[in-house]
């Protein structure tokens, strides 16, 4: 049989299934043998929030998706071009965000009467019609499976837990994808199981055999390796990269970096990765709560070291009175909050990013704090280099927002020179800095760096400079406990002066805006700069003319922010809360910027945000043509217009 091979730029893939069905597992190596192969690629791990939910339930549903292509992309895709779903419940979950003509990949194994009935279907949607739009591909994957490797006398339920690499196999060779790696992994994985080791290996290789031989598949694949800037790449998650970011930026300190960490999802995989860096000079701490996380960091700060603490937004509200401690004692600190819906427990598995103003103000009294945040994955790894100088320099907690988009997503990461990154200088202070009353020298804790206003730090133990810290107001210089009027107004307004004056250091926000003549700017931040892009990418493509720029420092803002907003009609800032950012543009700028809220628990979608962007242009330039309805044809673009990788 010949088989032809179709050339595409870009596919969306969605792996689906049980949360016991491996299906992040597969997605993660369907990631690897892609990224391996030199395509540009963003992912979107979804999964429900009970560690074994209950299987064939719609909640239960754990789904994975890749969006690779040969050019560069931007966002995880806004639906899948193929669905791969292991049973009933994943179908169904799945197929409203199935556009029609793709393909769908079915383990048709558990579709029964019974499991059918559970989620709701009266009748099997495979025989019935109701999948007519799509091209399906009904398999017994399990039972194919559970033949692949009967050689090996496992039990049917612990054979049939292989189906993830029959699947992967066969998707592996639909979308010619080098397999070595996976197998590396398998023999890695289970090296101490020969024979389940010897069964993945087995069904992954007869899955991929599968697809050779097979009636149902006349046509392969072939997306091409993305052309990207030289130098050596990886691909990363955000989680990781902040991690190695942290480190980086102790490194480059000079600093040992102490964690100090309660597990929470989505942030304990930074404490993991940062756990097994202690040849890098760094200590995790697993404490008993989030508190005492924080303490330690903090603790840690005082003696020297780099404090950090990771943790979501119901963390951060224990940590705020700690943090406001670290305000006052004006130490180095970096706190990580990886954003998540809530409030409260909320749903722990899906994005948000709604803490923007708990970070902001969320301590008593005037506790002013800088505020970065991630835009991408890769992102992380350079937004937590600056948190850390921004700490260093500056003497003051910061904090950095990702959530749980970019935590557990992942793209390409382009690794840098450890020369391309920033020396920061403790300048700790080793003898006394001052002359006292009697003519003798002494050491002044709250003496300031007349540039940067960051007081002096001095390790513990240092001969003649022993000062007194604690959460009561300072006196100027001295340090001394003070309830003086004067001095309290004086030390608020030096606080919040020394974090006004972080903007003096940081880039001026930049502007795209290919001709000069937008009338609308589209302002982000965080995790939306992907959908945000994308969004842009398509206006653009059908003749509007908008502008995009984003933040990544939100406090203080870029010094040139207030000058960009007013030099356009309108500004748009989507953001997935009820407009947080917006709220602070308006008070701070009076300027009635136009906002978009989602609070989904999903990322923002590309079609979604163009429709609202172009009709936000066409009302603004008045254009009244239904030929040129900008927003509809945007959102319309169909997924292999080169969406994305427009300029």
């Amino acid at each position: 049989m010949t088989i032809e091979v179709k050339q595409l730029d870009r596919v969306v893939i969605r792996f689906a299934g049980d949360s016991g069905d491996g299906m992040q597992l597969t997605g993660d190596r369907f990631t690897a043998e892609t990224a391996s192969f030199g395509n540009d690629l963003s992912t979107l791990p979804n999964f429900p929030a009970e560690i074994r939910a209950p299987a064939g339930t719609l909640p239960g549903v754990s789904s994975f998706q890749l969006h690779f292509a040969d050019h560069d992309i931007l966002t995880p895709g806004d639906a899948p071009d193929v669905l791969i779903a292991m049973n009933p419940a994943a179908l169904k979950a799945n197929l409203k965000d199935v556009p029609r003509g793709a393909t769908v990949i079915v383990d048709t194994a558990d579709f029964t009467a019974r499991n059918l009935k559970r989620i709701g279907y009266d009748e099997n949607p495979l025989e019935n019609g109701e999948l007519e739009a799509y091209h399906v591909v009904a398999l017994n994957l399990t039972g194919m499976t559970v033949e692949s490797v009967k050689e090996f006398g496992l039990s049917r339920k612990d054979a049939s837990r292989a189906k993830n690499m029959y699947a992967l196999g066969l998707v592996s060779w639909l979308f010619q994808r080098p397999v070595e790696s996976t197998i590396k992994f398998l023999e890695t994985k289970f090296a101490s199981k020969p024979d389940i080791r010897d069964a993945n290996i087995a069904a992954f290789r007869a899955g991929y055999n599968f697809g050779e031989t097979a009636e149902e598949f006349s046509v392969r694949y072939e997306v091409k390796p993305a052309v990207m800037p030289t130098g050596t790449y990886r691909n990363i998650s955000g989680n990781l990269a902040l991690a190695y970011g942290l480190v980086a930026g102790a490194q480059r300190a000079g600093l040992a970096m102490v964690l100090g960490a309660y597990p929470i999802t989505p942030a304990s995989d930074v404490l993991h990765e940062l756990s097994k860096l202690k040849r890098f000079n760094v200590t995790t701490i697993q404490a008993e709560d989030e508190i005492a996380g924080v303490g330690a960091a903090l603790g840690a700060s005082f003696g020297g070291a780099l404090g950090v603490t990771t943790s979501s937004g119901p963390g951060i509200s224990l940590k705020s009175e700690t943090i406001g401690l670290g305000v006052m004692l004006e130490l180095p600190l970096v706190v990580c909050d990886i954003q998540r819906a809530g409030p409260s427990t909320g749903m722990p598995t899906k994005t948000e990013q709604a803490d923007l103003l708990q970070v902001m103000f969320g301590r008593n009294g005037e506790a002013p704090l800088p505020v970065v945040a991630a835009q991408s994955p890769a992102d992380c790894f350079a937004i937590a280099v600056e948190a850390t100088r921004i700490a260093v320099t500056y003497r003051t907690p910061v904090i950095v927002l990702s959530d749980g988009y970019l935590a557990n997503g992942s793209e390409p990461w382009q690794i840098p020179s450890v020369d391309s990154l920033p020396t920061i200088d403790p300048n700790f202070t080793v003898e006394p800095n001052a002359t006292g009353a009697d003519g003798k020298p002494t050491y002044l804790p709250y003496l300031r760096d007349p540039e940067t206003l960051a007081r002096a730090w001095a390790i513990p133990g240092t001969a003649g400079l022993d000062h007194r810290i604690g959460g009561l107001e300072k006196e100027d210089k001295t340090g001394n406990i003070s309830y003086d009027p004067a001095n309290h107004d004086l030390m608020i307004r030096t606080r919040q002066a020394k974090i006004d004056g972080i903007a003096r250091t940081i880039p001026p926000l930049h502007v795209d805006d290919p001709d000069g003549t937008a009338k609308v700017l589209v302002l982000g931040w965080g995790s939306t700069y992907g959908p945000i892009g994308a969004g842009v990418r398509r206006v653009r493509t059908v003749g509007g003319k908008i502008a995009q720029a984003h933040l990544r420092h939100l406090n203080p803002f870029p010094s040139n922010l207030g000058d960009v907003l007013r030099s356009y009609d309108k500004v748009l800032v989507p953001e997935m809360n009820l407009g947080q950012l917006a709220m602070l543009l308006r008070a701070k700028y009076l300027i009635d910027v136009v906002s978009y809220a989602q609070v989904s628990g999903m990322p923002l979608g590309a079609a979604e945000l163009a429709g609202v962007i172009g009709n936000l242009v066409e009302e603004t330039e008045g254009i009244d043509d239904d030929a040129r309805h900008l927003g509809t044809a945007a959102a319309k673009l169909t997924h292999w217009d080169h969406l994305e990788g427009a300029r």
